[in-house]
């Protein structure tokens, strides 16, 4: 008999639970006022987990920008001025900042290659150094002109024009890498050997 009466207080127990959790997630919905719900709470988490997230993952590209584009960058100061956007407005600045990292990293790379064509082999180096002492201003009067010593017809002859003293140190050297490649050393007799 009391197996009996125990299994049925079992049953009963088990039947009344569910009243007990539904009574509990209404409590759950129906918040007291002033109160967060469950499903609020979570959406605020959230937030600031994306908030976080985009926060230094801003950071992070702010300071690649201003590594590649060769200026200062103060991560704290940085994240002062961003820690209350909100986060679609931090994931718009996370995609502006791509958009800089990749035209920094590009600019970078053009401004690398024009240096590169513009340097001048060392052997035109050494000729600009005996020449006019690597001065591509110089102008003695004596019918000489710029870093090489062009004379205006020899400027002329490789494509210059004006002045060779007041054109860039990259065009004096693209035009004597083009006089040398042309003549050789013998425009410049003296310091060519």
């Amino acid at each position: 008999m009391r197996t009996t009466t125990t299994i049925l207080a079992v049953g009963a127990a088990a039947l009344a639970t569910p009243a007990t959790a539904q009574a509990q997630q209404s409590a759950v919905q129906a918040p007291l006022a002033g109160h967060l719900t469950v499903a609020s709470q979570m959406r605020e988490q959230h937030t600031e987990l994306a908030q976080e997230r985009l926060t230094r993952k801003a950071w992070r590209l702010a300071d690649k920008v201003a590594h590649v584009r060769g200026r200062g960058f103060s991560p704290r100061a940085y994240r002062r001025e961003i820690r209350d956007e909100q986060p679609d407005r931090l994931a718009r600045r996370v995609r502006t900042l791509r958009r800089e990292l990749e035209d920094a990293r590009r600019d970078r790379a053009r401004r690398a290659r024009v240096a590169r064509a513009s340097a001048a082999s060392p052997t035109l180096e050494a000729i600009a150094a005996c020449e006019s002492g690597g001065n591509p201003a110089t102008n003695t009067g004596n019918g000489f002109y710029g870093k090489y010593q062009f004379t205006l017809s020899t400027w002329q002859s490789v494509g210059g024009s004006g002045n060779p003293a007041a054109a860039s140190e990259a065009e004096q050297n693209r035009r004597a890498a083009a006089l040398y490649a042309r003549e050789g050393a013998s425009p410049w007799p003296v310091c060519g050997r």
